[in-house]
């Protein structure tokens, strides 16, 4: 559906070029809610700009729906851009024009005949839940109903793809999440892709099923929610994470801990799916006669799956903590051994 190739995008400024993007490659398959998250400056906005060619890259191929953009005659462009709708921050709205006109500009520009207007308008007021607010103006709105009139605007031309430029960063959390859940019934109900850039990883948490995580201009880690969140690779991506999933454990017990014990072993423990309801760590202590102490333990949800996090000093003769631990990886779980604790950080071998 999505396709970026190699893309590169230079700026010159002032006689000085600044690489927004550099060599970036995605893919984005149709019926996706696919969130690319990284702090400002990542290029997260120009990536964004570049999927409906309002930005051209210096470098690389833009494919959507199969179709070279940078191929493409500016009548054909046109074409394809009206299968692309979009939602911004700041709501984009015209404050001199009535809900009903806002959202009817889109097809005002296609020629859309009157009544097809007045009907399609009409629907996705209903859809967006505002049906009797066609008739204010924006300013007679709060934010999270001015972005939903944005979204019904973007609808307006039965789009295939929606992109969303930080479309909840302006909002409350409460309405924040009302939005998310507008755009996984826009995703369910009309099979549109979306893509989401935003700066907030409880927005990639509750909605997407892919991420990409951006850093000065490249893509430093991308896959699926769980896969990311469950095991992040990269240190940006680990901060982004620990936002959402804590795995802080209090001073007071990790001064406790004898790190050179041989008869004890602490290990970081990840349950994912369905890992996260068996019970591999009681089972494994039984078998081998080993002592558990839990030292954390953390359980988030993702969509309806389960990613739990465990810290666990195993204690017991050395073999028996050995057949343990073996025991406990050998179930798909993930684990790490935790040699020291320095600094905040967890200091583990694999």
């Amino acid at each position: 559906m999505i396709v970026l190739k190699d893309i590169c995008k230079v700026f010159n400024r002032k006689g000085t070029k600044v690489e927004a993007l550099k060599g970036v490659n995605l893919e984005i398959e149709k019926g996706d809610i696919y969130g690319v998250i990284g702090f400002s400056g990542a290029g997260k906005s120009t990536l964004i700009r570049m999927v409906n060619y309002l930005e051209q890259p210096t470098s690389g191929e833009v494919i959507i729906d199969n179709k070279n953009l940078g191929k493409l005659t500016a009548k054909e462009l046109r074409d394809v851009r009206k299968q692309i709708g979009m939602i911004f921050q700041h709501f984009n709205l015209l404050e001199s024009k009535t809900v009903f006109d806002n959202i009817a500009i889109p097809l005002v520009l296609n020629h859309t005949p009157k009544k097809e207007i007045e009907r399609r308008v009409n629907e996705l007021l209903k859809f967006v839940g505002l049906e009797n607010k066609a008739k204010a103006y924006p300013d007679e709105l709060s934010g999270g109903q001015k972005q939903r009139i944005g979204i019904a605007r973007a609808l307006a031309t039965n789009p295939l793809i929606l992109l969303c430029d930080e479309a909840t960063s302006a909002l409350d959390p409460q309405t924040t999440d009302s939005i998310l859940q507008l755009l996984k019934k826009i995703n369910e109900e009309y099979n549109i892709t979306i893509l989401i850039i935003t700066h907030e990883m409880n927005v990639i948490r509750e909605i997407c099923n892919k991420v990409a995580v951006m850093e000065k201009g490249r893509i430093i880690e991308k896959g699926n929610l769980l896969d990311v969140f469950g095991d992040p690779q990269e240190e940006t991506t680990k901060n982004f994470v620990r936002t959402v999933v804590h795995d802080e454990v209090p001073q007071v017990i990790l001064d406790e801990i004898n790190y050179e014990d041989n008869n004890s072993k602490v290990l970081k423990l990840k349950f994912i799916g369905e890992n996260s309801k068996k019970a591999i760590l009681a089972e494994s202590c039984s078998k081998f006669n080993i002592q558990p102490n839990i030292l954390f333990a953390n359980v988030t949800e993702l969509q309806g799956n389960i990613l739990g996090n465990l810290i666990v000093e195993l204690k017991g003769r050395k073999e028996d903590i050995y057949n343990a631990h073996e025991f406990i990886k050998d179930k798909n779980v993930k684990t790490e051994e935790v040699i020291n604790y320095v600094n905040n950080n967890w200091i583990t071998n694999n």
